[in-house]
């Protein structure tokens, strides 16, 4: 698996969330929604998710080892620290 594309848009603000970001696998699959969440230890990246109806919070698209997830999260914090410390969004 390869991610050929990363976009992030960075977020105004004292709030945890830091960014939004879409990555593209192998040029022919995108997912969007990744969250860049400024956490106790750090950045981290949060999967797209969907609130249930007992209000948990389920993914909707996750890595299924841990190697792809750190493979993701790298590449997508790497991209959101690359990108100038203007946010463009509030």
């Amino acid at each position: 698996m390869n991610i050929t594309d990363v976009r992030v848009k960075k977020f105004n603000g004292e709030n945890r969330l830091k960014a939004i970001a879409a990555i593209t696998i192998d040029d022919c699959f995108v997912v969007h929604e990744l969250r860049v969440i400024d956490g106790k230890e750090g950045l981290f990246v949060a999967m797209p998710s969907r609130k249930m109806p007992n209000g948990e919070f389920k993914d909707v698209a996750h890595p299924i080892n841990q190697e792809t997830r750190s493979l993701i999260e790298t590449i997508v914090i790497e991209a959101y620290h690359n990108l100038k410390d203007e946010p463009i969004e509030e």
